[in-house]
């Protein structure tokens, strides 16, 4: 038989690159390396733009007719914070109590692992030559800014005409145990920053200035004031929270000219950008007029995946390696898959997050070994004999 990947020592070898974003580590080579053993054909791209930092991203194939099934994930990790709040080195990987330790184990070493152990169970099984293309498609990009990682090779190998025909993404999705949930979508996030204008005055002469603090209340009450939604089949209701108020005023008896607001807006499919930036004004031009501007910044647009193939060959095989019926879920944050949907069916299936981007975050062996059985049996149903 073919020679085989072992998720456990190659998670270890990943977790051992500090590949904090947006700097690799040596993460993507060393991942490269293992696959060209195994026939694929892989590229290290790297993109960038003026004003960003550059990143080093990993396309890696074998096969070259057929459906392209792709692994997509990342290897960069968020800081490790204080390192003496650690019980061990965040990028020593260790075992300890039939659990793996180290910075990325969850979100999403270990899954990217896994992808490569997979497909090379796989191609030992079937050979090389089994009708059809696996792809990892791996950035160093998704805990950054998100400009010069997945979005652009996306671009790249859709301006050179290859195509992806279904993806699955390795993030940490598993709220308590693996098997419980996959993400068929994921809710929008808008930023918005709204700076109320008045004149400055003396406290003990209000009649003599214009209070911005006061307009900023009174346009936040507005915005806060009822639900965006009720929410929808696959999404929960839409969220407005505000994250900081701030007015920078040293003086107690000086009214503000100027204070500014930040809120972040969670979205489901009810909503674009667009159209919550249209709520937004609808709600405060009446109440501040020409005295205020709004910002906005939109880190991705909600989407939706209707349950189809790959949901359901994931619940399949996580039903047969679990006995757990998974939930299709859009909750938490974003992730690249808001990029890879418009390209091709996605779902998402990883590790359990309850330790992502946490002191000691950790990931029991044994799920390693169960991940890389489900992801193979994905392939097996991809790609039937």
């Amino acid at each position: 038989m073919a020679a085989t990947i072992d998720p456990l020592t190659l998670a270890e070898a990943l977790i051992r690159a500090p590949s904090v974003t947006p700097h690799d580590g040596g993460a993507l080579p060393h991942l490269a390396a293992e696959l060209e053993k195994l026939g694929f054909r892989c590229e290290l791209k790297e993109f960038a733009e003026p004003g960003t930092d550059p990143i080093l991203n990993l396309y890696a194939r074998i096969g070259t007719g057929g459906r392209n099934f792709c692994f997509a994930g990342h290897t960069d990790v968020v800081p490790p914070g204080p390192r003496e709040a650690w019980t061990s080195d965040p990028f020593a990987p260790i075992v300890r109590d039939g659990l793996l330790y180290g910075r990325g184990a969850s979100d999403m070493k270990a899954a990217v692992a896994c992808f490569a152990a997979a497909a090379s169970q796989f191609i030992a099984a079937r050979g090389p030559n089994f009708g059809g293309s696996i792809s990892l498609l791996i950035t160093g990009d998704e805990e950054g800014d998100s400009i010069n990682g997945t979005k652009k090779v996306l671009e790249w190998l859709a301006a050179r005409g290859e195509k992806l025909d279904a993806c699955l993404v390795g993030e940490p999705t598993n709220v308590a145990a693996l098997g419980d949930m996959i993400k068929i979508g994921r809710r929008g996030s808008l930023n918005a920053t709204v700076t109320a204008r008045g004149t400055q005055g003396h406290t003990a002469y209000p009649h003599l200035a214009d209070n911005a603090a006061h307009r900023l209340v009174e346009m936040l009450s507005a915005v806060l004031a009822e639900p965006l939604d009720k929410g929808t089949a696959h999404f929960q209701p839409s969220t407005l929270e505000i994250s900081t108020i701030d007015i920078g005023n040293p003086a107690n008896n000086v009214i503000p000219s100027q204070a500014r607001a930040t809120f972040n807006i969670r979205y489901n499919e009810r909503w674009s950008s667009a159209s919550l930036e249209r709520y937004l004004r609808q709600k405060l031009d009446p109440l501040a007029k020409d005295k205020y501007d709004l910002a906005i910044k939109v880190s991705g647009e909600s989407f939706l995946v209707p349950p189809g193939e790959i949901s359901g060959l994931l619940g399949k095989a996580i039903a047969r390696v679990t006995n757990r019926t998974p939930e299709l879920s859009t909750a938490g944050g974003t992730s690249d898959a808001r990029f890879i949907h418009r390209y091709c069916p996605v779902a998402e299936f990883g590790m359990v997050g309850q330790t992502m981007h946490k002191v000691d975050e950790c990931v029991p062996v044994h799920d390693v070994a169960l991940l890389t059985e489900i992801y193979r049996l994905v392939l097996d149903g991809f790609f039937p004999a």
